[in-house]
């Protein structure tokens, strides 16, 4: 008899397991704006556009919260520095 291992095997739709019930929600993978629509440009000169990737208090939105690809988030991110510097994004918001 072989010994029960804890979190190991498949789950079942709507299934009691151990103390948790699964529903079988999955979320959707979020996909890159940037690599579905090729024409998009990051710019630093484009403000309104990059204020979607900056939180409230400031901080630039992580790659899992916006979807971007590794990639674009590094090009967004340094985008995001430079309308800084000039001004044009602020480093924080009180």
């Amino acid at each position: 008899m072989k010994p029960k291992v804890k979190g190991k095997g498949p789950l079942k739709r709507g299934k009691l397991t151990g103390k948790r019930l699964d529903r079988g929600f999955r979320q959707r993978r979020k996909v890159c704006r940037f690599c579905a629509d090729k024409n998009r440009t990051i710019d630093y000169k484009d403000a309104k556009f990059l204020e979607s990737f900056i939180k409230e208090r400031g901080k630039i939105v992580s790659s899992r919260y916006s979807g971007n690809c590794a990639l674009h988030q590094r090009l967004v991110a340094e985008e995001i520095r430079k309308a800084r510097f000039i001004s044009l994004l602020p480093y924080s918001r009180a």
